[in-house]
């Protein structure tokens, strides 16, 4: 496919793939789709307790078949959005970008000297899930947020979108996933998905978490402090937004 409704991707010359580089001082750090050779990456760091002990979603314990399962779903989407860019290619080389409902990379990874790229963590954007609305006494509420939010079409504007992400232990406190963030926020979701609101999740207790959005001009909207019971744990719920100027939900 031709470059030109990836901008600003690049692709590698050998393999074809769409990929986000970060700039200095982070440039060995690429983002791309996710792959089959990453499963077993995934499994070790959804098995890590310094990884899930942040996550509500992943399942615990986490097995081959979850992996399979979203790498499956990853791929398909990618697949969807790769072929919408590749169709309008087509129908109009060197046309406007294309505003489409997903980007098609998230998997982070690190670049050795020796060539070598090592997965090290994921970043994905969705269309909202509402979290502080799926404790117990809010059915009503969730339901008619997601339905009034999945309806909308692609490229709306007050379309509001969430963020799923981790890093694996060896690159955490580095200021990695802030800097991955900023560029996907930036230079893909603002511009080739419409992206101008955003509506974020952390537990309370993961400060460090909550300043990755901080750090990209999030608020706090509000903390909720007996949020839900996950994984036989009572946690709290940190809800942060972003907005673009002139948006009403």
């Amino acid at each position: 496919m031709g470059s030109h409704q990836l901008f600003p991707l690049e692709v590698n010359s050998k393999t074809g793939e769409p990929f986000l580089r970060l700039p200095i001082p982070f440039e060995r750090i690429i983002i791309t789709p996710l792959r089959e050779s990453d499963k077993p990456d995934m499994i070790r760091n959804m098995r890590d307790e310094r990884v899930i002990r942040w996550l509500a979603g992943p399942p615990h314990p986490y097995l081959q078949e979850h992996a399979d399962q979203w790498t499956g779903k990853s791929k398909r989407v990618n697949d969807a959005t790769l072929a919408e860019l590749r169709n309008e290619e087509t129908r109009n080389p060197g046309g406007p970008l294309k505003v489409v409902d997903h980007c098609p990379v998230g998997t982070i990874r690190e670049v050795l000297p020796s060539g070598e790229e090592v997965f090290i963590g994921d970043c994905s954007f969705e269309r909202c899930g509402f979290d502080e609305f799926t404790g117990e006494g809010h059915a009503a509420e969730l339901a008619a947020e997601l339905e009034q939010n999945s309806a909308k079409p692609t490229g709306d504007p007050t379309i509001v979108w969430c963020v799923g992400d981790y890093l694996a232990p060896s690159h955490q406190g580095h200021g990695i996933m802030s800097a991955v963030f900023s560029a996907l926020l930036n230079s893909w979701a603002i511009p080739r998905m419409n992206a101008r609101v955003f509506r974020v999740y952390t537990y309370a207790s993961n400060r460090a978490s909550c300043r990755v959005f901080e750090k990209n001009g999030f608020h706090l909207v509000k903390t909720i402090d007996d949020w839900k019971e996950v994984k036989g744990v009572k946690q709290g719920l940190n809800v942060l937004e972003w907005q673009a100027a002139g948006i009403e939900k």
